[in-house]
């Protein structure tokens, strides 16, 4: 996937960089695997704000994607490369021999015509779904499952990969985007490949009316605010928290940069390595 530049005509466009979206064979989706998405403005069950900066945007539909796999041994064909507004990468429209489709994930290299199957007898082939154990050392994946049968939870946004680092005694050590190595269960399902669309962050949207096309909303930083509305509003002038060199809080007063991990967390054990930790 390449990105396109514009003609400086306006001053949206000196800067723009969209994606040209040459990937994509099919545009228009699958109407069996569209559903409803209602959109919640940000708002819980109660009509509260509970997480900020959302509202507008265009109308959108939701893809159901198959993160599980778990059609094993059944070949399918691509019919298709698609746009999918509710995600950074883009999905493959996909048709087994009795006739049902479903959407996966598009891994780089993927080509209309070609065949996936899951499964442990599956070839390592890019698309392909298999346990962790039947994987060779050294392999990128995506959609990496934590739970055998739960559906891939891990490296699923655009240009993402994990790395099948080693294996042990029934676990398997992979190295995550982040960093970090953890111990996923060798049962475990992924699949071959790293995520499409490596280009998206490097699209430069031009200008601010796309993010609200997208459905966000204006962030205004705390520091132009009043004391009354941040901890960190008022002072003269340009100041660090009212005057004074404070450490920075949310609009709750809860201090930024703390871990927020629990310490005793029962999955810490299957981390081998953190992500902010020095590289030997």
């Amino acid at each position: 996937m390449a990105l396109k530049t514009f003609k400086p005509v306006t001053p949206s466009n000196r800067y723009k960089e969209w994606p040209s979206f040459d990937e994509v064979t099919k545009t228009k989706p699958e109407k069996s695997l569209l559903q409803v998405k209602k959109r919640s403005g940000g708002r819980n069950n109660t009509g509260r704000i509970t997480c900020r900066h959302i509202g507008g945007g265009h109308k959108r539909k939701y893809r159901l994607i198959d993160f599980r796999r778990l059609r094993h041994g059944d070949a399918a064909k691509v019919l298709g490369i698609e746009y999918d507004p509710n995600r950074t990468c883009r999905i493959a429209l996909i048709q087994y021999e009795d006739g049902q489709k479903s959407y996966i994930l598009a891994p780089a290299g993927l080509e209309v015509g070609t065949s996936v199957v899951s499964g442990e007898a599956s070839a390592p082939k890019v698309g392909n779904a298999l346990p962790l154990k039947k994987i060779p050392l050294g392999t990128s994946i995506h959609n990496v499952e934590l739970t055998p049968g739960r559906g891939g939870q891990i490296a699923r946004s655009a240009g993402q990969e994990a790395i099948l680092s080693n294996y042990e005694t029934g676990y398997a050590l992979v190295r995550l985007p982040s960093g970090e190595i953890r111990k996923i269960h060798e049962n475990c399902y992924a699949t071959i490949g790293v995520v499409g669309n490596r280009e998206h962050m490097n699209e430069v949207s031009g200008k601010a009316g796309r993010t609200r096309w997208q459905g966000v909303r204006p962030t205004v930083r705390g520091m132009c605010m009043n004391p009354v509305d941040h901890p960190n509003g008022g002072g003269e002038g340009k100041s660090k928290s009212g005057g004074g060199r404070q450490h920075l809080k949310s609009p709750w007063g809860h201090v930024k940069g703390q871990k927020t991990r629990k310490r005793h967390k029962t999955t810490s054990k299957f981390i081998i390595q953190g992500r902010k930790s020095k590289k030997r």
